[in-house]
């Protein structure tokens, strides 16, 4: 989906609880800066960081853009619905290299320009 990452720990761990404190720390600053990055490549009214994990056993979180033609019965939890109505892996493919350059100046000056 266009706008749609996912945010993996490099070693496994099945939940956020399996993360030592150095680990927790790295994932939330990289989640703050890649849903920043995310939210500037795409302009999106929101941003979601979502965590599941029922069907994959490794720790993971999906951020997904949400722009506005995205409807009502579409947001928050049911945006996962999109999967299937949405998909086009071209586009997500060119929004990459966007995201990972604003990604890396926005973790590179170790600020975030949205509020908390």
């Amino acid at each position: 989906m266009p706008g749609w990452f996912v945010l993996r720990a490099r070693r496994h761990a099945e939940r956020i609880t399996g993360l030592d404190d150095a680990e927790l720390a790295s994932f939330g600053r990289r989640a703050r800066d890649l849903v920043a990055a995310v939210t500037e490549v795409t302009g999106a009214p929101a941003t979601y960081l979502m965590v599941f994990g029922e069907n994959h056993p490794h720790f993971h979180a999906l951020i997904t853009a949400r722009d506005e033609q995205v409807p009502a019965d579409r947001r928050s939890g049911d945006i996962l619905r999109l999967r299937t109505e949405r998909a086009d892996p071209e586009a997500a493919a060119r929004l990459v290299p966007a995201v990972r350059r604003a990604y890396e100046q926005l973790a590179g000056s170790g600020t975030c320009p949205l509020p908390a």
